[in-house]
């Protein structure tokens, strides 16, 4: 992700650099793998962070081989750095006397007997450094500020080092390793004190430098694009004139972040009688009942592509895909055949991506509570989510829930389908209407399920979480949105559906929309692999086509764009690009759609190692 050059960084540049800062400090570059658990610790440590073994064991299990440095920033963004006062409160539970000081023969009871163990030695290396008066007393208050103090001279000192080494800074490439000293011992005694004691159960700054490798052989084989787009440029769709007489269906659905980052949505299947004028429209979906909340998913960007339906994935071909915008819809005009066609939503994952999971300042929101009567009952701020949640499964937009449609809320929450006799059961017990469910019927379910687990809300949690709630009740990781269908000559026909081949009907409809839109780039060097860049109005799109037969890794480097974020969330970045393989490389987008943004962008083939 790169930004318009400014004295002052944002929050998210600072932390991409500190991120690299820190990696660097470790590795050679910032493709290198993280390869042990050890490892794992030295760059936490040099990012200020303060693991335990069990946090490390969380990243770090007998399943782990290797970890990038795109997982590195995830893991930062989980795990926030140890404070002065959460350390002086752990102390503060050691020093029985509570005159500021904890004796050695104390600390080396607290230290190698709670929670992550310390040896003796490590004990009295931390006395050799922590007691300042040698008067066989800890003042821990002073050895708190000595810690952090250490901690932040460890990353500045990875921070100056990526300022100050002009290789390191042009080839995005690194250091020697690091060897902690000092650091390491501070950091193993914090651990303890705030994980043991406690509880013994336990981007960037733009550069103007390239970042791609030096060597004439890596220059020969580079390929750079630029391109800038002016933020009054629009080539919108108008609605066709008598839309209001068309024949119109609306479909609503939703983009859902899932745990590996990827982003799944419900996909249509569109028939149409005959040939006829079609206007499509894909656009957010505004919930209207709390208008006091921003709706932080109205600025994520989206697209619809269309597949003519094949009997098989390899028979689908696309068809067409919204390229217009104008303010948040997105819409494509012409001519569509009769047949049927499948309707494939998609997003880039610049505006829409995975939260970290740390722990929120605001505690959690209340769900349920006991009436004057000792009844359980829902609260107001659930029950306004569970309407929210209610709106967005309730495709259709009749105000009930059909079978089908509570299915889909089913298998997005709990993986399993409430079958006919179930749903026969629910009419007994809750308020239905033509054998659907109505909002109230919705709220009294979800009642009742809380009414079972007396009140515990996990259940009630695991739900909101699926659907993309953090626990203030923030839609966060789910994008609703709605589509609208308008033929001119018949009435059309859709219906949502699960296809087990949809995310390759995607992947290969995008892939197909950028190749079409531009003519293929060779990397000089490299005739057999190519570089394919859509340039739409609101996105960028490229694409890596790898003809030979072994795979290549291509260096990516976005560092002299403006105004731009890419779906990759890096600025600098790798792509293993398997033989005989096209692959899509990264969206961009620009940050501010109020401003001009540049697109420039240099790939780079790595020697295989």
């Amino acid at each position: 992700m790169s930004f318009q050059e400014s004295p002052r960084l944002s929050e998210e540049e600072a932390f991409y650099m500190q991120c690299r800062a820190a990696y660097l400090a470790v590795f050679r570059s910032s493709l290198t793998n993280i390869a042990s658990k050890q490892q794992l610790c030295r760059v936490l440590q040099l990012a200020g962070r303060n693991p335990s073994r069990a946090t490390l064991s969380k990243y770090w299990n007998a399943k782990t081989s290797k970890l990038n440095f795109d997982d590195f920033c995830e893991i930062l963004k989980c795990e926030r750095a140890t404070e002065e006062a959460e350390l002086m409160r752990a102390f503060k539970k050691m020093d029985v006397n509570g005159d500021g000081y904890i004796s050695h023969s104390a600390l080396e009871k607290a230290l190698t007997t709670r929670g992550e163990k310390m040896t003796t030695e490590e004990v009295n290396a931390v006395f050799s450094l922590a007691d300042i008066n040698k008067d066989g007393k800890l003042d821990y208050a002073e050895f708190c500020r000595l810690f952090v103090s250490t901690v932040e001279q460890c990353q500045s000192a990875a921070l100056d080092k990526l300022d100050a080494d002009a290789k390191l800074k042009k080839q995005n490439f690194g250091s020697q390793s690091y060897s902690p000293s000092k650091s390491s011992v501070l950091s193993e005694a914090a651990v303890v004190a705030t994980h043991g004691a406690e509880s013994d159960s336990t981007l960037k700054k733009d550069s103007r430098s390239s970042s791609r490798p030096s060597s004439a052989r890596s220059r020969r084989s580079s390929l750079s694009n630029s391109v800038t787009i002016s933020s009054s440029k629009t080539g919108k769709i108008p609605e066709p004139p008598g839309l209001q007489d068309w024949q119109h269906i609306c479909m609503k659905g939703c983009f859902f972040v899932e745990d590996d980052g990827s982003i799944s949505s419900l996909q249509y299947q569109l028939h149409v009688s005959q040939t006829t004028d079609v206007y499509l429209t894909i656009q957010p979906l505004s919930l209207s009942h709390r208008p006091d909340k921003s709706s932080l998913w109205m600025a994520v960007d989206m697209a619809l592509f269309v597949l003519s339906a094949g009997e098989t994935k390899e028979d689908s071909t696309l068809v067409c895909f919204t390229e217009s915008k104008d303010k948040e819809k997105y819409s494509w005009r012409g001519e569509l055949k009769a047949g049927t066609y499948h309707l494939l939503p998609f997003t880039s994952g610049c505006r829409l991506k995975k939260r970290s999971k740390k722990s929120l300042s605001n505690k959690p929101v209340e769900l349920v509570y006991r009436t004057d009567t000792g009844e359980l009952d829902l609260t107001r701020e659930l029950r306004e989510v569970l309407s929210e949640i209610f709106d967005i499964i309730d495709l259709d937009g009749n105000g009930l829930l059909s079978l089908e449609e509570y299915n889909f809320f089913e298998l997005r929450t709990s993986g399993e389908k409430c079958d006919k006799d179930a749903w026969a059961v629910c009419k007994e017990n809750f308020d239905m209407r033509k054998n659907q469910l109505t909002r109230q019927g919705f709220m009294e379910l979800n009642l009742m399920e809380a009414t079972e687990k007396d009140g515990d809300p996990a259940d009630l949690w695991v739900t909101l979480e699926a659907m993309g709630y953090n626990r203030v009740l923030e839609l966060v990781e789910t994008c609703p949105f709605q589509v609208d269908v308008y033929c001119e000559a018949t009435q059309p026909s859709m219906q949502p559906l699960i296809m087990d081949s949809g995310p390759k009907l995607l992947n290969q409809a995008i892939q197909k929309s950028i190749t079409a839109r531009t003519g293929a780039k060779a990397l000089r060097g490299h005739d057999n692999v190519f570089i394919y860049t859509y340039r739409g109005e609101h996105r960028i799109s490229s694409l890596i086509a790898n003809k030979t037969n072994q795979k290549v890794t291509v260096h990516v480097n976005n560092e002299q764009s403006r105004n731009c974020c890419s779906s990759r969330g890096l600025t600098v970045f790798a792509v293993e690009v398997p033989a005989r393989t096209k692959m899509v490389c990264q969206h961009v987008l620009p940050i501010s759609e109020k401003q001009d943004w540049t697109y420039n962008c240099t790939e780079t083939i790595l020697p295989n190692t």
